[in-house]
């Protein structure tokens, strides 16, 4: 190859992959991107090595890339089918997972369809939001109606939370499993002294800096300390220029990215539209409260409580929410992502995953398909 709060706790689920096997992780996003895709399907695919099974990922890597307008960091590959096609011939998968719709995910689509091979999908970034936010002019059911085409053959399609799987049905979407998100707390873990040179208290941001992440919400509060911002991304520019006390310090990974989360005294979460939020189990996991307001992502996260979580604030007033979780206790974050197992994520994974017969795909004799 290179869980949960309570609502959303499951109990594993026996999986149909039983014995190992080799199982195929199609993306569109990955390194040298920094976000929450890219850290979960990484860390799921160290899970499923831990547990026996052989995992291969088809990515933009290696491969000729153009940058996705409006977003240069994103780049998209070009006709990567004939690659993709081999691969399959080669590694003979025994369960084939689409993660996104970029070129790569359509591309894999296209040969699984044509070869009869059975593949679950899952929705990670709410693409109709994104959309919108860039290009207005386009209809957001007509987004919707490319998404329902894109994972409706899919056996599965996998949505982090219940409240996100409510929501998907609403729009018509079918066959939704849950599989949720969680944390390595190996990696992710407090640092006893970490320090930033920086006034405090320190209020964190990590991700990316673009206009559906509702960044500028958190830099424009009246706080005490310093503001820091951990990421990149097409509004970091302006955002830098406009708010020149803000400290930002580009993407961090490992344990830099530890040393940043650990540093600071509350992680400031503004996004409005995140299917999950990945970066706050990172943050309670190295002892750091977080402040969000009170929309489906934090409250699927951290607990559908109104007003206060147990290790968060939230609040329709930001900077209220920031000021109380400064009481959070930070032994009570650590706890709280402890019980967030990535393992118990890797079984509802392996769930929701069908086993490919084998004697009924064609390798290697694909037909040719209007879809590069």
């Amino acid at each position: 190859m290179t869980p949960e709060s309570a609502p959303l706790a499951q109990a594993p689920v026996a999986s149909p992959l039983n014995s190992l096997h080799k199982i195929l992780i199609v993306t569109d996003a990955w390194k040298p991107q920094v976000n929450g895709v890219v850290r979960t399907l990484e860390t799921l695919g160290r899970d499923l090595e831990a547990m026996g099974h052989e995992v291969r990922y088809a990515t933009p890597e290696g491969r000729f890339t153009v940058p996705l307008p409006t977003y240069s960091e994103i780049r998209l590959a070009i006709f990567p089918r004939r690659s993709i096609e081999r691969m399959i011939d080669e590694f003979r998968p025994s369960a084939v997972h689409i993660a996104t719709e970029g070129t790569i995910g359509l591309s894999a689509r296209a040969i699984c369809m044509n070869r009869n091979i059975p593949f679950t999908t899952s929705f990670h970034t709410r693409f109709p939001e994104y959309v919108r936010a860039r290009f207005p002019i386009i209809p957001e059911g007509l987004v919707y109606a490319f998404l329902r085409w894109f994972h409706g053959p899919a056996t599965a399609m996998m949505v982090a939370t219940p409240s996100l799987m409510q929501e998907m049905e609403a729009h018509g979407f079918r066959n939704l499993r849950i599989w949720s998100r969680g944390v390595d707390v190996d990696a992710f873990r407090p640092i006893p002294n970490a320090e930033l040179p920086f006034p405090r208290p320190i209020w964190l941001y990590v991700g990316r800096v673009a206009v559906e992440k509702n960044v500028e919400a958190f830099l424009a509060l009246d706080l005490p300390g310093t503001k820091v911002v951990v990421g990149d991304g097409p509004a970091r520019a302006s955002l830098e220029a406009r708010y020149p006390a803000v400290q930002f310090v580009g993407p961090k990974s490992g344990e830099d990215l530890v040393r940043h989360y650990s540093a600071s005294d509350v992680f400031v979460f503004p996004s409005r539209t995140d299917t999950f939020g990945l970066v706050m189990l990172e943050a309670l996991a190295c002892g750091v409260p977080v402040a969000a307001f009170p929309v489906q992502g934090p409250r699927d996260v951290l607990g559908d409580v109104p007003g206060d979580a147990p290790v968060a604030a939230l609040d329709e007033d930001l900077q209220k929410a920031c000021l109380r979780a400064l009481e959070v206790p930070r032994e009570a974050a650590r706890r709280f992502a402890l019980a967030h197992s990535w393992r118990a994520c890797t079984e509802q994974f392996l769930a929701n995953l069908p086993v490919i017969d084998q004697d009924a795909i064609r390798y290697g004799r694909s037909k040719r398909s209007a879809v590069p």
